[in-house]
């Protein structure tokens, strides 16, 4: 007997048309990052480990690439408002001064002195409001609507993730097939436009999803196919620190993602201290997550050649002191 027939597919709003168009736009100086194969980390891992550095660029991170694509799409006129741990705020923050773009930027009052300092500096007026990411964007919100300003939302836009994705375009230029891609998971927009283009140009690469086992929101919302929310974080992975996930962002990732690692804080700054000394890396702990999913489950990966991101470099002086010694 036949199968019944399957029900039709609503259409992705992530195309790999639309991250190939970004790719053409973005400013430059954010693109064709560094990949290569870290031999010493292999060596001491036991698996083939292909890095690519998003922080060497004028914010130390990857959001650069979204930030410069969504406000080149903007019409004339606009302002903004959005929320940031620091790193999607500093991006926004260059790419509107960039445009002459009026932005407004909330973060965390515990929010990192160093990112908030460095919006400040690129011209963003920032507001610091709230225990965490997740507050500091409720206030956000609030507060646009009533100034009647757009607020922009990582990875509730598509600009950010499309502009995440042109990552992945890369890869496929990596001279070594790879059997895995670690990706850290935070709101969901860097791994959402990579594994866009992966599956599309990359079939036989697994899309491994990894977050902060302190804020596990967004991976047990993948898993069981339904919203899950925490009252707290409890992470120095601050980047990916999401407790309330954003439903766009799920359902741009349904289907998308071969498997998950958490990993917890020890792992992660271990990950860090490992890409410092054998790949001359200063990685934010959200940076270094995906390292740290195969320092998890080394097994999982043994003779196999497996890439990920190191997608921040953001630390303070004392960070690096007490993460990186």
């Amino acid at each position: 007997m036949p199968d019944p027939p399957s029900a039709p597919t609503a259409p992705r709003r992530i195309t790999l048309d639309r991250i190939e168009a970004a790719a053409r736009a973005i400013d430059p100086v954010f693109l064709h990052t560094p990949q290569w194969v870290c031999e010493p980390l292999g060596d001491e891992l036991g698996v083939r480990i292909a890095l690519k550095a998003e922080t060497l660029n004028p914010i130390r991170s990857f959001k650069g690439r979204g930030a410069d694509w969504l406000v080149q799409n903007l019409p004339p006129g606009a302002a903004l408002m959005c929320a940031s741990a620091g790193n999607f705020g500093q991006a926004m923050a260059y790419a509107c001064r960039k445009h002459g773009v009026p932005l407004t930027v909330y973060a965390a009052e515990a929010a990192n002195p160093l990112k908030i300092d460095r919006m400040r500096a690129m011209g963003a007026e920032v507001a610091l409001a709230g225990d965490d990411f997740d507050a500091a964007k409720g206030h956000a919100r609030a507060h646009a609507a009533l100034d009647g300003i757009r607020f922009v939302e990582d990875s509730r836009d598509p600009e950010p993730t499309e502009g995440a994705g042109t990552m992945a375009l890369e890869w496929l230029d990596f001279p070594e097939r790879l059997d895995a891609l670690l990706i850290p998971l935070g709101n969901g927009a860097m791994l959402a436009g990579m594994a866009t283009v992966i599956k599309a140009r990359l079939p036989g690469t697994r899309v491994v999803a990894v977050a902060a086992s302190g804020a596990p929101a967004m991976v047990e919302s993948l898993r069981s196919g339904q919203m899950v929310t925490h009252e707290r974080i409890d992470t120095i992975a601050d980047g990916i620190g999401v407790r309330l996930p954003v439903p766009e962002a799920l359902a741009d990732l349904n289907g998308l993602v071969d498997e998950f690692i958490l990993v917890p804080d020890e792992l992660i700054v271990a990950a860090m201290r490992l890409l410092h000394r054998h790949a001359g890396l200063v990685a934010e702990p959200s940076g270094a997550v995906g390292l740290a999913g195969v320092t998890r489950e080394p097994a999982r990966f043994r003779g196999e050649t497996v890439g990920t991101v190191i997608c921040g470099g953001n630390l303070t002086p004392e960070q690096m002191g007490e993460w990186l010694r």
